[in-house]
């Protein structure tokens, strides 16, 4: 089985914080994102893991030199054979996966990294292919499936009347990645597109009158990484889960003077902390000194300096320095506020 991830989106509404580093390598309690998917994706599938494939971006648009060698390390720890694809102009969904098509053949499945989830269910692997759905309030500003017999029959995009609220959460599973390549490459030789753009939802369509039965898989938990907000909150559910499970993520070298630290919360390597409160629902990376401050609910990255501080849904980059009273604040890497 194979995971394909394209993620060269440059992350916009992550702003400062993706200048820098690339949205799907934003650490969530001390793991890239795009880890933590592929670990999650890894448990559903229940299937060994023979290839990861990354679609990035181009290094003008954002991804550092170090973002393959950063990618190759997560194939490796999972077992697998890993492989960065360039995705030098930004055409589609589908496009951005056929920039992996030495690697889009045989069973996969296929995950944008702009979204974490949680799920008990276990895949198919017999079906032609799954899509991962979620119920939503609102399906208006979500492509959606609708469903008969347990098959999906439509997938409608962002529809302005209800047809159905399981929304498609941006994962996928196909049976047989040959065809999904080949009916891309008929997109790509036809110039067949949508609003400008190669869809991959256009494929879906067509494997769909061909024959091809998709089943749902419906997910329990689904995160959002796309702005400060979500993703600060997204930092928290993986918090609890994490906690729940019984996994402890502070590091036994935490210095603490006159301090507290008030579970769940991740605490990175060489933390020092003085006269401070953390948590409870904080991500600190490491290498990092917190003085005179009560922190909560905040996604702090590695090698910050914070003091005299009172901080509640703030996300913090790398190397930052921050020293103030306001609390909600969004701070980009290098960033000194002093």
């Amino acid at each position: 089985m194979k995971i394909i991830v394209p993620m060269a989106g440059i992350g916009s509404r992550l702003r400062p914080h993706t200048l820098t580093v690339p949205k799907p390598l934003t650490v969530i309690a001390g793991k890239p994102i795009v880890q933590r998917l592929v670990e999650d994706i890894s448990s559903v599938i229940d299937e060994e893991i023979d290839e990861i494939a990354f679609i990035i971006g181009p290094a003008k648009k954002g991804f550092p030199e170090n973002t393959t060698a950063t990618l190759l390390q997560i194939a490796n720890e999972l077992g697998a054979k890993g492989n960065v694809y360039v995705q030098e102009e930004a055409l589609g969904t589908a496009h951005a996966l056929f920039c992996a098509k030495n690697s889009l053949f045989g069973p996969c499945v296929v995950a944008y990294a702009d979204t974490l989830f949680k799920a008990d269910f276990k895949l198919d692997a017999n079906a032609d292919g799954a899509i991962w759905v979620k119920q939503v309030a609102d399906p208006s500003a979500f492509g959606v499936v609708k469903l008969d017999n347990g098959f999906i029959t439509d997938f409608v995009e962002k529809p302005q009347e209800f047809v159905s609220d399981l929304a498609i959460i941006g994962i996928y599973y196909f049976k047989d990645g040959d065809r999904v390549r080949n009916e891309i490459k008929y997109l790509i030789d036809n110039d067949l597109k949508e609003n400008n753009e190669y869809q991959l939802t256009n494929v879906l369509e067509t494997l769909k009158s061909e024959g091809a039965k998709f089943i749902p898989g419906t997910v329990n938990t689904w995160m959002d990484c796309g702005k400060k907000d979500p993703t600060v909150d997204t930092n928290k559910q993986v918090l609890e889960f994490e906690y729940k499970a019984g996994n402890n993520l502070v590091s036994k070298d935490v210095v603490l003077e006159n301090s507290e630290i008030i579970q769940p919360c991740y605490i990175g390597e060489n933390v020092v902390l003085k006269n401070t409160k953390i948590g409870p629902y904080v991500s600190l990376g490491s290498n990092s000194v917190i003085e005179n401050a009560a922190i909560t609910n905040s996604l702090i990255q590695s090698n910050v300096t914070i003091s005299n501080a009172n901080l509640d849904n703030a996300m913090i980059g790398n190397h930052a320095k921050f020293n103030g009273k306001f609390t909600s604040v969004s701070i980009g890497d290098y960033t000194e506020l002093t």
